[in-house]
């Protein structure tokens, strides 16, 4: 089952750069990502995405090159690539994988403008090991999936302030007298 994790930041290149450490950590074996969108809520309210992979592009790719061997067959390989290419790219802006673009949208109304939030779809994940990585980098978690507890955590990682055991705890009677 995949968890869905909403989080927001001041900037696009914040976003970025926490997408990319967590590509990282995928590489480590560390998370699974489903996906990894970054909504950018632009000054006039429009809300603009920033994918992981652009389909159309790669539709179009994958099209040209069918189309070149099947243009191959009917003599006519430039035609052939053409065409694939233009199926292929109308195929890839109409195909949607990973989380869904309209709650995608609908969700980043929450945003100011001039912010972004990452969304993150997240198969599997190594909780300690991810938490301690992202320990102190901000953002606001502003919806999740997960349980109070887990997402309490997340916060406190988020927030640069993680428990770590025992010594952390919120007893009073483990508090120093002030």
């Amino acid at each position: 089952m995949s968890d869905l994790v909403f989080i927001a930041f001041p900037t696009e290149e914040k976003a970025i750069e926490v997408r990319k450490r967590l590509l990282e950590l995928q590489q480590e074996y560390l998370i699974e990502l489903g996906d990894a969108v970054i909504a950018v809520k632009e000054d006039d309210g429009k809300i603009r995405l920033n994918q992981l992979v652009n389909l159309t592009a790669a539709g179009a790719a994958s099209g040209a090159l069918w189309g070149a061997l099947i243009g191959f067959i009917f003599l006519n390989p430039i035609l052939g690539t053409a065409i694939g290419a233009g199926a292929g790219a109308l195929s890839g802006k109409f195909t949607d994988v990973g989380i869904n673009d309209n709650f995608v949208k609908e969700a980043a109304e929450a945003l100011t403008p001039g912010t972004a939030g990452l969304f993150l779809l997240i198969r599997k994940v190594t909780a300690d090991k991810v938490l301690k990585d992202l320990e102190g980098i901000g953002g606001t978690v502003i919806q999740t999936s997960y349980d109070e507890t887990k997402e309490a955590a997340l916060r406190d990682a988020l927030a640069g302030h993680i428990k770590t055991g025992p010594q952390d705890s919120e007893d009073p009677a483990k508090l120093p007298a002030s």
